[in-house]
């Protein structure tokens, strides 16, 4: 696999997958794109537009599908796919949203676009409870959720997988790029287990393998209570995945506590920021890699940073029962 890599972004050996797009690829992404956007009732959550997706995605160029379907197999240590060069009319663009919950229902080139990717990794989904189900819905600074630990603040966002809660979490989270914070570098901050696992004591493994935490749902979500316990780390001892949001998760004794307090030190020491720029699409393995958000100043004028997100997920069959008429969302 052939990739790209630039400075301002990942380190070389944060082992991430990076494609530039040529300007021949852009080109037939945005003509796929252009026809999904225009397909009837051009509507994103609709099941016949998504059809159309799914089959139009099959077209995208051969580099990028190789690409993705790379990072599905195995996403490194890294766990980030990060695609540039995609197509996007900034000058087109309407003022970036400021409402509370704000999704993107239409289909719009950047939706379009996202949808494409996101569906060669594996199926678009959302959740009823977040955000009225919206399969790609916008990060945007709300005025008055300044201070949020959520997708509509602006203070640093604790690290987390999407979702920690959730007996079905995403397996993958992409976030297009519309528009950044003017003068402003407002970086998606990643940290990966597949890193941190060799400087993660082994005492500390062992603590982190087992059901002694409990994770409260997002603001975002409107859910109940706090999760049944569970561990943070689960599954191949030298490959774990890693399931908490260090705002949400807690520890149910004090020896878990430190271990989970050593855990977030780890993971902020090794984390890098991405910082997207419109016309970039990243990725991350939710399954393997935290991310947060730094820190930035909305100017609520409508040229805030904006971006776009989608969830996905590799099986589907096993939340079908949640998903009526097998459709998108989980209610």
């Amino acid at each position: 696999m052939a990739t790209e890599h630039r400075a301002g972004f990942l380190p070389a050996d944060a082992d991430a997958y990076r494609l530039r797009l040529t300007g021949a690829e852009r080109d037939e992404v945005a003509a796929l794109a252009r026809r999904l956007a225009g397909t009837a009732p051009a509507l994103v959550d609709d099941p016949g537009w998504l059809a159309t997706a799914r089959r139009l995605g099959n077209r995208l160029p051969a580099h990028l599908l190789d690409t993705v379907r790379a990072f599905r197999h195995d996403p490194g240590k890294g766990g980030v796919l990060l695609v540039s060069g995609l197509p996007l009319h900034e000058d087109a663009l309407p003022e970036t949203p400021g409402g509370a919950g704000s999704v993107e229902r239409a289909a719009t080139l950047p939706a379009a676009t996202a949808v494409l990717i996101g569906l060669q990794l594996g199926e678009i989904v959302a959740y009823r409870q977040e955000k009225s189900g919206a399969l790609v819905q916008n990060v945007v600074p709300v005025r008055g959720l300044e201070a949020s630990q959520s997708n509509a603040g602006s203070v640093p966002l604790e690290f987390h997988i999407e979702n920690a809660f959730h007996p079905y979490r995403p397996d993958f989270v992409g976030l297009n790029c519309l528009r950044q914070a003017v003068g402003q570098k407002a970086g998606t901050l990643v940290s990966s287990i597949r890193r941190a696992l060799p400087v993660i004591e082994e005492s500390d493994r062992r603590v982190l393998h087992q059901a002694r935490f409990v994770t409260a749902p997002p603001p975002s979500f409107r859910s109940g209570g706090s999760t049944e316990a569970h561990p943070v780390l689960d599954g191949s001892p030298d490959d774990p995945n890693i399931r908490v949001d260090f705002n949400a998760t807690s520890a149910l004794d004090d020896e878990a506590k430190q271990a989970l307090e050593r855990l977030r030190v780890i993971m902020m020491d090794l984390s890098t920021a991405v910082e997207l720029s419109p016309g970039e699409l990243v990725f991350v393995d939710n399954r393997v890699v935290l991310h947060g958000r730094a820190p930035f100043t909305p100017r609520y004028d409508g040229r805030d940073r904006w971006l776009q997100r989608v969830f996905v997920h590799l099986d589907n069959r096993r939340t079908r029962v949640h998903r009526t008429d097998n459709g998108a969302v989980m209610g």
